[in-house]
């Protein structure tokens, strides 16, 4: 009994100790389908306050492609969108996988803005699809395999 609630206040201290303000991520069923788009939900923070926004994503070995495209769009509660087109490095050149994990799981925390304020007042939505591409075809791939979860934080900005 006494191991037991050791072990449940370790996972407690453990699961607390993170630098994001906020993060939420979503389970796929080990493919991105070209069509699907992550959505997630950021209310109000501080408007006064600076913060970085990161990607998060994981991946097994049936990711076979050393890198990523994204299209990320955020839109402020007031109806104004941005939207960019990233490219994330998953891979060395030698095949081997970056990102933190062992064995057949890797996640990537990749940035996505840095030092951003959210000066508006409500909902902001954050919206993910992938773009990958095999090279020569237009069309992206449809059923991106080896991808379980993507994700987001948000994380205050050091006031350096």
């Amino acid at each position: 009994m006494r191991s037991l609630f050791f072990i449940a206040i370790s996972g407690i201290l453990f699961s607390c100790n993170t630098d994001a303000v906020m993060s939420d991520t979503q389970s796929l069923p080990n493919y991105w389908n070209k069509d699907d788009i992550i959505e997630f939900t950021i209310p109000q923070l501080d408007s006064v306050k600076n913060y970085n926004v990161f990607l998060h994503l994981r991946n097994t070995n049936d990711y076979r492609f050393n890198n990523l495209f994204l299209i990320v769009s955020m839109e402020f509660p007031h109806g104004k969108t941005i939207q960019d087109t990233l490219e994330y490095r998953m891979a060395k050149p030698n095949g081997e996988w970056l990102g933190e994990g062992i064995g057949n799981l890797k996640e990537s925390k990749l940035w996505f803005k840095e030092k951003v304020t959210f000066p508006e007042e409500g909902m902001y939505k954050l919206r993910i699809m992938q773009a990958v591409r095999n090279n020569g075809d237009v069309d992206g791939v449809t059923k991106l395999e080896g991808i379980t979860d993507v994700g987001f934080s948000v994380e205050e900005a050091s006031q350096e």
